[in-house]
């Protein structure tokens, strides 16, 4: 049975953090990595998108960041767990989800997420990912780490089991449900570019997670 977003993480958030570094290959890598690709400097705004528990920003701050950072996630007991990890920070949290809410316009030097975004539909990340455009400064980066599909065949087939699911179980539109619909890493540029992003580069790899940076 499919469950809403927010219900799928609340009841898991205990050994949330050890599930992810234990079981997704690469995570002991892929986090550090993905926080030594964010500005540090004091003075500088970041985005986390999906930000969970918060596991790159313990990366980030072990790596002396300084950065003020907004993260927005639906799930209110993993905000409630990041907020405790990180008093004194300069962090803000938003309960909600990063498509229905605006992100305002030239106000962050950079935005990051990781293991959140493989759930969406092309038109919602389309929509997204202009608005993300939008709320970056000039030359900006978005650092995306995310769980890719090998195949476009193995894209299709997870997209189309996902709508099977959604009718069977009469799920309205507009609720987000916990189902990985991942796109290839190729379809995910080709969106990240027709949001207006100037390049997209592939950074770097484990299994089937990949870095991206994207460009304003």
């Amino acid at each position: 049975m499919l469950e809403r977003m927010e219900d799928f993480f609340s009841s898991r958030i205990d050994g949330y953090d050890e599930h992810m570094l234990r079981d997704i290959e690469g995570a002991s890598e892929f986090y550090p990595y993905t926080a030594s690709l964010l500005p540090p400097e004091p003075g500088t705004r970041i985005l986390d998108l999906g930000a969970g528990t918060g596991l790159e920003l313990e990366y980030y701050y072990g790596q002396g960041g300084c950065a003020s950072i907004t993260c927005i996630d639906m799930c209110p007991e993993m905000l409630e767990a990041l907020a405790l990890k990180f008093p004194g920070k300069d962090i803000k949290t938003v309960c909600a989800s990063y498509l229905g809410i605006p992100l305002g316009e030239d106000r962050y030097d950079a935005a990051v997420s990781v293991e959140s975004l493989h759930h969406f539909t092309e038109e919602e990340k389309l929509s997204l990912y202009r608005k993300l455009h939008a709320s970056l400064k000039r030359d900006g980066q978005f650092i995306l780490t995310d769980y890719f599909a090998s195949s476009a065949s193995e894209e299709s087939a997870l997209a189309e089991q996902y709508l099977k699911l959604r009718q069977q179980q009469g799920i309205e539109e507009g609720v987000i449900c916990h189902f990985d619909t991942p796109f290839t890493v190729y379809h995910e540029t080709s969106v990240l570019l027709e949001a207006g992003f100037s390049s997209v580069e592939i950074l770097r790899s484990w299994a089937a997670t990949y870095t991206l940076r994207a460009v304003k």
